[in-house]
């Protein structure tokens, strides 16, 4: 699983902020990385210079092999709070999508026991 972070242009790409950015999504969807063939994590801040409550933003688009992308996106007073966030939810739209395209395990053992 590749992870690419994209900064505009009122975002500082420092190495450390784009460490932790790629941590903490690594640590939300790890468990699904054969299943992901990348991950484009975009940060802005809505308001530029002017500041304000709610302005990070955060969009993560994970591309699932031989499957359309999906992406999520959330918005916080931080670049962190943001990034957690659209974390978060990536984590439950990838873990429910993927849910519904795996068989249930109980029904697999009904089909040996039957």
């Amino acid at each position: 699983m590749k992870i690419q972070i994209k900064t505009d242009h009122t975002i500082r790409g420092q190495q450390a902020m784009l460490q932790r950015a790629e941590s903490i999504v690594e640590n939300a969807i790890g468990h699904l990385a054969e299943d992901i063939t990348r991950v484009e994590v975009h940060l802005s801040d809505e308001n530029g210079k002017k500041g304000g409550d709610h302005d990070k933003r955060c969009l993560i688009e994970a591309r699932l092999r031989g499957h359309q992308p999906i992406s999520v996106t959330h918005e916080a007073g931080t670049v962190d709070q943001a990034i957690s966030g659209a974390a978060d939810k990536l984590k439950n739209s990838l873990d429910h999508t993927i849910g519904r395209l795996s068989p249930h395990e109980g029904r697999k053992h009904m089909r040996v026991n039957d």
